[in-house]
């Protein structure tokens, strides 16, 4: 047996010991946050992590721990500054004393917190999202689209569940003006990792059927504020700006503006100003529809009365030009109506003359006169014998006279 040996416990004690005096002071450390969670007893226990900033892998590790007569006042004090409540996934710097526990270990003790620093993170990040945005010029894309003047065919991207969702469709059904509104719901996760990639896939399935739909709209509820940071992505941003219709944001925080509210074609403050904002649009489209329609019937009025007053203006013309005109040819009329009386009468006259010599000759080449004058007429079967070469021997004939008819038959012919 080695006498210079120690137990675990002596060992700890020593490492203690050994920190205790080599680190006797708080430091200010820059982490980020991961597993925070609090006990029944109020005590705060989390992970403080430091990624590799171009791999994100974890490089460094320590566990943390917030007493709850510190983490009380702290947390509220974080919140009221960030609008962040105290959680995973953000960059802090926080004072810690390190501590190490013969039982427990190593462990940093938070006695402080800066939210300076943190708000500042976030607002870093979010400047380098929208400076990336502005570099590939497509920050404002999406604002550079038409909006509709009656825009009332709505794809809508939100969590089905979600009470800002139904406060939306609740404002749009039951306003007011009777304005009718089609909305389609493409359901999204709208918390959470998933929160980016099933937006943009939602944009994805819109994408497909965007002939169908005027706008899309993106609505999100009140909740816990650091939720926000999904809709700071530059992915989910990037898809928004380039998007052939116009989206209208109404993420639910009045205060904060996220990146996707900053390219969006227009921002509300909650799905409910949405709601109102397309309301006032379709009651502004109805109005100039409602003033062109005054305006086309008084325009209509106007030329109405303007042409009658000329048509009135001509009439009165026509008939006082007619009665002139009446009056200067009333001479004329009345020799043109002897002329044409004396004109009618010559010619019936000669009409007549016409038809009386016309009857004379008439009754004079008729076959009865012509009979009398000592003529005859012979006829075969009916019809005139005008030749010899048409009658046979004893072919039977006929001779008319003017006073009667003889029966006979050829029994000599002699040329």
């Amino acid at each position: 047996m080695n006498d210079s040996s120690m137990t675990l416990s002596e060992l700890n004690f020593q490492v203690k010991q050994a920190i205790s005096s080599q680190l006797p002071d708080a430091y200010w450390v820059r982490a980020e946050t991961s597993d925070v969670r609090r006990n029944q007893n109020g005590h705060c226990y989390l992970e403080f992590v430091e990624k590799d900033p171009v791999s994100h892998a974890i490089i460094a590790k320590a566990r943390g721990i917030i007493w709850s007569n510190i983490f009380q006042f702290l947390s509220i004090y974080f919140q009221e500054q960030t609008g962040l409540p105290f959680s995973s996934g953000l960059n802090v710097m926080v004072k810690i004393s390190v501590e190490f526990h013969e039982l427990y270990g190593y462990s940093l003790n938070v006695v402080d917190i800066d939210p300076v620093y943190t708000v500042g993170d976030i607002a870093r990040n979010r400047q380098m999202v929208i400076k990336q945005l502005e570099d590939e010029g497509i920050i404002n894309l999406n604002k550079e689209l038409f909006l509709p003047e009656l825009t009332n065919r709505i794809a809508v991207i939100s969590s089905p569940t979600a009470a800002g969702y139904g406060d939306f469709c609740d404002q749009l059904d039951k306003n007011t003006y009777g304005i009718v509104f089609y909305q389609k719901l493409f359901p999204a996760k709208m918390q959470g990792d998933q929160t980016e990639s099933s937006i943009i896939e939602a944009l994805d399935k819109i994408y497909q059927y965007r002939e169908l739909f005027d706008c899309v709209v993106v609505v999100r509820g009140g909740g816990a504020t650091s939720e926000l940071s999904y809709f700071d992505s530059y992915e989910l941003a990037s898809n928004i700006a380039q998007f052939p219709l116009p989206i209208i944001s109404g993420i639910g925080h009045e205060r904060d503006v996220t990146v996707v509210d900053y390219v969006a074609h227009t921002r509300a403050k909650t799905p409910t100003a949405v709601a109102e904002f397309l309301i006032a649009k379709a009651l502004e489209s109805m109005q100039s529809v409602y003033d062109l329609q005054d305006r086309l019937v008084s325009e209509t009025q106007n030329l109405i009365q303007d042409e009658w007053s000329n048509v009135v203006l001509l009439s009165r013309g026509l008939i006082q030009k007619s009665q002139l005109f009446i009056s200067d040819n009333r001479s004329s009329i009345a020799q043109l109506s002897l002329n044409l009386n004396h004109v009618s009468k010559n010619l019936i006259q000669v009409q007549k003359h016409q038809l009386t010599n016309n009857e004379q000759y008439i009754k004079m080449v008729s076959p009865e006169n012509i009979l009398k004058r000592g003529y005859t007429l012979t006829l075969k079967n009916g019809k005139i014998i005008t030749s010899t070469e048409i009658l046979k021997i004893n072919d039977e004939i006929e001779t008319v006279f003017w006073d009667g008819k003889v029966q006979s038959e050829v029994i000599n012919k002699q040329w």
